[in-house]
């Protein structure tokens, strides 16, 4: 039976061949690997994955494809997960996982936050989403793209575009072009964040109002003393500061409640 796609899910199943064999050459699965795909749709990344591994976990909220990989796919070579993805437990599979997906744009930038969550218990992630969105992922400071998407993201994982992807490449085509991210957690050394809590609150009420300059968004927080301690000058707006520098200025806070 012909699935028909649902826009409430977010539904653009990749059909083309090549694009296919790209993500899973980049991917590079291994027999043993602890793999799980969110959103397998009509199994286009699903089929080879599974060839590839001794067994692939899926998460699908849409019934009718439950239904379906239930048909194609016995217990023992795939596991599905039937439900919301962002009230997911990803503790509950194996550590060391590897994950992947053709994203849901409706959801893909609160998916990426709650996946952060869990980065100590990844590997890497491979991600087809908006190419808008993975430019502003990827992006560097002192350019419209760079935001708190981009802060909060490169200082949890190392990020890369792999390859750029057509809306002919979907089927129904997306109004918009796609590109896949690779994303590989940073290692505990590098986070030197204090508080997660307090780097979040500063890079929130930094791009708040982006055409602000620090001294205005971050008043109440920061005063002239402070950004000479910190060697920033207050004049700058949140897209001028790198990474490091919004750490800095949580951990410089964190230790002045202290």
């Amino acid at each position: 039976m012909k699935h028909v796609p649902r826009k409430r899910f977010g539904q653009h199943f990749l059909t083309d061949q090549a694009v296919i064999e790209s993500i899973v050459g980049a991917i590079r699965p291994q027999a043993g690997d602890a793999m799980v795909e969110i959103g397998p749709g009509l199994g286009a990344l699903t089929a080879p994955l599974c060839a590839l591994v001794d067994r692939l976990h899926v998460i699908e909220i849409d019934r009718d494809i439950i239904a379906r990989l239930h048909r194609a796919y016995p217990p023992a070579r795939l596991a599905v997960h039937a439900g919301d993805v962002l009230e997911f437990d990803f503790s509950a599979l194996p550590p060391d996982l590897r994950v992947v997906g053709n994203l849901p744009y409706n959801i893909s930038t609160p998916l990426l936050f709650y996946l952060a969550r869990y980065a100590e218990r990844i590997r890497d992630m491979h991600f087809m989403l908006q190419k808008e969105v993975v430019e502003r992922m990827v992006a560097p400071p002192g350019g419209r793209d760079y935001g708190r998407l981009s802060v909060m993201l490169q200082y949890r994982f190392d990020m890369a575009l792999l390859l750029e992807v057509a809306p002919g490449a979907f089927s129904p085509p997306p109004q918009v072009n796609s590109a896949v991210v690779r994303m590989l957690p940073r290692t505990p050394a590098q986070l030197t964040a204090k508080s997660q809590a307090g780097l979040e609150q500063v890079v929130r009420r930094a791009f708040a109002q982006r055409r602000k300059t620090l001294r205005n968004s971050l008043a109440g927080l920061l005063d002239a003393v402070d950004y000479a301690s910190l060697g920033i000058v207050p004049g700058l707006r949140a897209e001028n500061l790198a990474v490091a520098d919004f750490v800095r200025i949580g951990n410089y806070l964190a230790e002045k409640e202290d």
